[in-house]
């Protein structure tokens, strides 16, 4: 297991749509264990394969003492009316912007046996399930913001020490 360098925003692999993943190897399981590795690190509610170069549909996330992650994960339901909540990405360090977020999701996929995996959310860990989605679709949460708000945001990340 290894902690593994997040993905900075302008790099190609974020706006990549993320492949599907066809049979579980054990490169995939070591790409699991990179990924809860790498949540691990306080302050981070999740990672999505691509944040770390790899453009494979996985993620993992640890949100409230929970951690856990999916592979080749759909939000199957959306609860409640959309919400702005604030929201910031390891990709896009330092920026936080209210982002239009369903309060609760419910998410599928499989695990590393195969099996399916039903994960039901409510505030950050739907936030948090949401997010990682849009990264394997090569969605950044700027994308989700009105044309004004991610006009502001643009400008504060060309103010950035890093970008």
């Amino acid at each position: 297991m290894t902690v593994r360098e997040i993905r900075l925003y302008g790099d190609p692999v974020l706006r990549t749509v993320s492949d599907e993943i066809t049979e579980i190897t054990p490169a995939i399981a070591e790409l699991v264990a990179d990924l809860i590795e790498t949540t691990q690190v306080p302050g981070r509610a999740g990672v999505a394969a691509p944040q770390i170069g790899v453009s494979l549909r996985a993620f993992s996330f640890h949100v409230n003492g929970e951690i856990g992650y999916l592979l080749n994960p759909k939000i199957v339901e959306f609860i409640g009316e959309p919400e702005e909540i604030e929201e910031g990405c390891l990709s896009v360090p330092g920026l936080w912007e209210k982002t239009s977020r369903y309060p609760s999701v419910i998410a599928e996929g499989i695990d590393l046996t195969g099996e399916t995996v039903r994960i039901e959310g409510s505030g950050l860990l739907a936030q948090a399930l949401q997010h990682e989605c849009d990264h394997l679709d090569g969605k950044v949460y700027l994308d989700r913001l009105s044309s004004a708000g991610r006009k502001v945001a643009m400008r504060k990340l060309r103010e950035t020490d890093w970008f």
